[in-house]
């Protein structure tokens, strides 16, 4: 398999980047996020046709693309190699996004009181017919608190958890679930690692099927 590595550009980005308008949306810290706004930020943005002979998607990208997601499907979180870890960030980095700012009791997997509600309006928008279909990447967070080695399992912990509630509460297909670990190597704010706001989860729709008009 050819890596998706050798862009040092994208290698840059993280799922707790800065959105662009194409790529998804931030909803930082906001409990009162609605399903309706997940929906619209994971939706693929159609591609129209370019007049201006504006670069397309490379096919055979893509298809490699296609194929190591679907690789993802129904694998156990602690099965995904650094490397695989990497390739999935690199690919979502492109991908429809956004980021609840889930936050997690400290030292813990467990989803906090304040946090809940936007769990709950994910499970909603995961549940609409328009998403039907997609492959959905949960990946889990913390703050620099801590090794490295317990952060990333801790991190697994709570991405393993968000997928285990949406699975349980909302019926959504465990198999089109993801669920993936960072530990403490993606702050969402790199300029204060052991800030509480690193300690999330971020929701990237890795659907291979690009809409066109």
């Amino acid at each position: 398999m050819i890596s998706f590595h050798r862009l040092s550009a994208l290698k840059a980005m993280t799922l707790g980047a800065a959105l662009s308008m194409t790529a998804g949306l931030a909803i930082a810290g906001d409990s009162n996020v609605s399903a309706d706004q997940i929906l619209h930020a994971l939706q693929p943005k159609p591609l129209t046709r370019s007049l201006s002979g504006a670069p397309q998607a490379d096919p055979e990208v893509k298809a490699r693309e296609i194929s190591f997601v679907a690789t993802l499907r129904n694998r156990k979180t602690r099965s995904l190699s650094l490397g695989e870890r990497e390739e999935i960030a690199e690919i979502a980095s492109t991908k429809p996004k956004i980021d609840l700012e889930i936050q997690f009791d400290y030292n813990s997997a467990e989803i906090s009181k304040t946090s809940m509600p936007s769990v709950q309006e994910l499970g909603k928008a995961l549940s609409d017919a328009g998403l039907r279909g997609s492959t959905f990447v949960v990946a889990g967070h913390t703050d620099a608190i801590g090794s490295e080695g317990y952060n990333q399992d801790l991190s697994e912990r709570r991405a393993d958890t968000i997928k285990r509630y949406l699975t349980e509460n909302y019926g959504i297909n465990g198999s089109d679930l993801v669920a993936v670990g960072y530990g403490k190597s993606k702050p969402k704010d790199p300029n204060a690692p052991l800030d509480p706001i690193n300690r999330r989860v971020q929701v990237v729709n890795m659907d291979t099927k690009t809409a066109s008009k």
